[in-house]
């Protein structure tokens, strides 16, 4: 069982304010950003209140990650030298084209230290079994916005024109046994939408979905959180290949359905996503 990544947010590095609130929010992950939320002439303050935030700790989220600046750009490998001994659960890379990009960061850092790669380039489409398969990653992580811009596709709420990437991200990941987080949904105002797309995510595969605001967290970890009604039906699989007479079957027949070992499977895992949650939460 991987850690809970229903809701992981991102909180720009370079603003004090913001990496104090994160402490007490309900979030799965914080994401401490060096990147897109931080401007030129703020990287080196950002960078360095990262690792501040890292060493002070006090997170109630489980894992705080720390998006670094793309390694060929002038920011990129400095924020690698920083980072090597702070003590992230995971970097993540962004701008990732190959599995050699991957390769590239964990041979800077030499530390056990695991990359998060984000797929937000036409190329990286084209090469995910070579960058799901990297040594040392931990997740793979869908960039809309700037698939968006370079493939120049209108991002609507229903992503119609990015389904069929955004399913063979999940598989890549699932192939090589990696965590998946789908992208960011941009209108603040649209919690209708918001809450469809993580429907939608979720139907999909997706472990969770990246954030840009504290107020988009409640509904995201509801809607990758096992209801009521799929816990039920969960157990109701798991005590029906248990009694004496199924233990030794492939498919049994239970409230008029055909069930497999394969829907034990997904039931128990059902069951440790609920209960993860309920501890969490």
């Amino acid at each position: 069982m991987m850690p809970l990544r229903r809701s992981v947010l991102y909180m720009p590095a370079s603003n004090p304010r913001a990496i104090e609130k994160a402490r007490d929010l309900a979030c799965d992950v914080v994401v401490l950003d060096l990147e897109d939320a931080v401007a030129p002439e703020a990287k080196a303050a950002a960078r360095a209140a990262a690792v501040a935030a890292l060493a002070a700790g006090g997170f109630r989220a489980g894992e705080v990650v720390v998006r670094i600046n793309a390694l060929a750009s002038e920011w990129g490998r400095a924020d690698l030298d920083a980072l090597r001994d702070a003590g992230p659960a995971a970097i993540m890379l962004p701008k990732v084209d190959r599995g050699a990009d991957v390769d590239a960061v964990r041979a800077h850092l030499a530390a056990p230290i695991p990359v998060w790669a984000m797929i937000e380039t036409a190329r990286s489409l084209f090469r995910l079994e070579d960058i799901a398969a990297a040594e040392g990653l931990g997740a793979l992580v869908v960039g809309t916005n700037d698939l968006a811009r370079e493939m120049g596709t209108r991002l609507r709420p229903d992503r119609a024109a990015f389904l069929g990437l955004l399913a063979l991200t999940v598989a890549a990941a699932r192939a090589y046994g990696l965590g998946v987080l789908d992208g960011v949904y941009n209108d603040l105002a649209d919690d209708q939408g918001f809450a469809g797309q993580c429907v939608q995510a979720a139907e999909l595969g997706f472990d969770g979905k990246t954030l840009l605001h504290p107020k988009q967290i409640e509904p995201c970890n509801r809607a990758f959180t096992p209801g009521a009604a799929e816990v039920a039906w969960a157990r109701e699989i798991i005590a029906a290949f248990d009694r004496p007479e199924n233990r030794g079957r492939g498919a049994i027949g239970l409230n008029g359905r055909m069930v497999e070992r394969l829907h034990l499977e997904q039931a128990s895992k059902t069951i440790a996503l609920a209960e993860a949650a309920a501890r969490t939460d």
